[in-house]
């Protein structure tokens, strides 16, 4: 009874914490929006796109005889048609899958890695903290888009090749955050307790340190998604993204900005729309999940 009684004080407790995270929500709901986009509208082979009918309105990848070539956005194309004969809207609606794949897979690859090597260095000092770091700083002090291009530029296109060098980017991000917090919480009188109990360093490590770092880096990791998604668009407008004619939001703006001193606008105007909405939505989770964590910087804002 009594666990029962405190199993839902602490949900509406939660509930409650949340009544008042408008950005939270809204960003939620914008990537809820765009991951049930991409898993609708997302790709299973060129020619079988969409599993519902009529979603998305046409094939993406297909040129369509029946459709005007540059048309602006009509009652039948929401957004216009581009110089293939293709209907951008479709192309909007399936061009999400591989922004989120990538950036959801790179971050998570390289919060695993960072992470991991972070609680090593942090707990056990010494020679190796200091070799970790200062590789970690050398990787750092690059400017983290032209490391990626370089990186991608040596692996080639694809998803992997994206996957692979974002990642790379991001994990001395992940490294210095975790160490700061291992340096942290390994003072505290707990760890203490527990060296005292006779307990080995590991057990320490992965028992008492590692889950009190996990805030911090669950925090930033929404920045991270929002800026990896950035980073993946940029490296499609250059070419290395899927291989046409995949729908991308980067490779259709590189496809339509050609056309913009003609009056075309709209070519490059909804992609450019839906990597905004979407890293806006990630940055909106960080700021709430920022809020929650820390009740003093939320009542900042509120003032």
């Amino acid at each position: 009874m009594e666990r029962g009684l405190t199993a839902w004080l602490l949900r509406i407790s939660g509930l409650r914490k949340l009544r008042g995270q408008t950005l939270l929500k809204i960003g939620v709901v914008l990537v809820l929006s765009f991951i049930a986009m991409a898993i609708i509208c997302g790709p299973r082979g060129l020619e079988q796109y969409g599993r519902f009918p009529g979603i998305p309105p046409y094939n993406p990848a297909k040129s369509y005889a029946e459709l005007p070539r540059l048309s602006p956005p009509t009652a039948k194309n929401w957004m216009g048609t581009d110089h293939l004969q293709r209907d951008v809207f479709s192309r909007v609606l399936a061009g999400g899958w591989a922004p989120l794949a990538v950036a959801f897979a790179s971050i998570a690859l390289a919060m695993s890695v960072g992470s991991l090597v972070g609680w090593i260095s942090g707990y056990i000092g010494g020679w190796p903290d200091r070799a970790f770091s200062l590789t970690m700083d050398a990787i750092y002090s690059f400017p983290s888009m032209i490391l990626a291009i370089a990186l991608v530029a040596v692996m080639g296109s694809g998803l992997i090749p994206m996957i692979a060098s974002i990642a790379f980017v991001y994990v001395p991000t992940y490294f210095r955050i975790t160490r700061a917090e291992v340096l942290r919480v390994r003072e505290y009188t707990f760890v203490e307790a527990a060296r005292a109990t006779g307990a080995s360093g590991w057990r320490i490590l992965i028992r008492h340190i590692a889950p009190n770092t996990v805030n911090a880096i669950m925090a930033v990791s929404s920045f991270n998604i929002a800026d990896a998604i950035l980073t993946e668009a940029a490296l499609a407008f250059l070419g290395y993204g899927l291989p046409p004619p995949a729908p991308d939001w980067g490779f259709d703006i590189q496809n339509g900005q050609r056309y913009l001193q003609s009056g075309y606008w709209w070519l490059i105007t909804f992609p450019g729309l839906a990597i905004l909405f979407l890293s806006l939505g990630f940055g909106l989770i960080g700021e709430g999940i920022s809020d929650l964590l820390n009740p003093k910087r939320r009542r900042k804002h509120l003032l």
